[in-house]
């Protein structure tokens, strides 16, 4: 991992991070790594394959984020997933949704770190690309101080290439999957110092991290990789626009959120010649010009409109010019 320059990815998120929105994504950024959204190796194995793994070759750097606890479907899973072409696999350890604890896996894994090693060595053998884990510092009553370095130290051992860690506990008991993103507090300290602890693996923090300058500054401390969530969701602009200049010091490319909208417009007419519908791709883009003059107008337009029959490119335009005009007025006005 830590030869590809890794310093920035989009965090995994359920019926977030589809391939529609890694497109729109990887607009903004060519540098930032993107994820799925988590898989079940069932789900990959018996799925269908197209529609679950499908992506853009636009879209590389790309990882393919599992689910499951099976050592066997994993690995199975993890070859099908190389052969499909993506980067790395990467395996949930901190998801604390009903459905992976009803399953025993995502953040329940955390429980049993020789069985996550296990699983590490399985996904190994079964291809050349990197395995890496994401997960907690720790769930329920653990101790973060004592669980998190067993824990690294395991699946380091195992081969691991690299692990991801969200700075909160999750809590698979009294709290929401909702709540366990915000409730938990945040313990950028500990994930730093087992940065320290464990200098030659490839590092990465995620949890609460909303914007540039604070990935930054996780990087300057000495963390290898920064992953973000939701802020590069809710005001991607914001977070990928810029994020090649600030954090990898390429200025090859600068661009307006207009620029990355008439960039999309090509790939949403092939979405619907292929008989999608337009809001299947606009849901992602609601929040780009969250911040800026026209926001409202943007939103109203795609949110009221997108879903219809016969919604198209003619509507993501009569959105842009509703946008450019709200700023021509205010830059008069100023």
């Amino acid at each position: 991992m830590k030869n590809q320059g890794f310093k920035l990815s989009v965090a995994p998120m359920m019926d977030w991070t589809d391939r529609h929105c890694r497109y729109f994504h990887r607009l903004m950024s060519r540098r930032a790594v993107l994820y799925t959204e988590m898989v079940t190796a069932d789900a990959v194995i018996h799925g269908v394959r197209k529609r679950l793994l499908g992506f853009s070759p636009a879209e590389h750097p790309i990882v393919l984020q599992l689910g499951g606890s099976d050592p066997a479907k994993l690995a199975e899973a993890a070859r099908i997933g190389a052969d499909r072409g993506y980067d790395a696999i990467n395996l949930n350890c901190g998801c604390p949704s009903d459905r992976v604890q009803s399953g025993t896996f995502g953040a329940c894994l955390m429980r049993d770190a020789a069985h996550v090693a296990g699983l590490v060595e399985a996904m190994k053998r079964a291809t050349t690309i990197p395995v890496t884990v994401k997960c907690r510092v720790g769930v329920d009553d653990q101790d973060p101080h004592q669980v998190l370095p067993d824990f690294i130290a395991k699946v380091r051992d195992a081969g691991v290439d690299a692990v991801i860690v969200h700075a909160r506990k999750a809590w698979l008991e009294g709290l929401s999957p909702k709540e366990n993103r915000d409730v938990p507090p945040l313990d950028y300290d500990l994930v730093l110092a087992m940065k320290r602890e464990f200098p030659d693996l490839w590092m990465g923090i995620n949890g609460g991290i909303a914007a540039l300058a604070d990935a930054k500054t996780l990087l300057d401390q000495g963390m290898d990789e920064v992953m973000i969530g939701r802020a590069a969701y809710q005001t991607p602009a914001d977070i990928l626009l810029h994020a090649d200049e600030v954090l990898f010091g390429d200025t090859s490319s600068s661009q307006s959120r207009g620029d990355v909208v008439r960039a999309m417009l090509p790939y949403i007419e092939k979405h619907l010649v292929q008989g999608g519908r337009l809001n299947q791709i606009t849901r992602h883009m609601i929040g780009l010009f969250a911040g800026q003059p026209g926001a409202r107008q943007w939103r109203r337009i795609l949110s009221e409109g997108a879903h219809l029959d016969g919604a198209g490119p003619e509507l993501v335009l009569q959105a842009l010019s509703a946008v450019e005009q709200r700023q021509t007025q205010k830059a008069t006005a100023a």
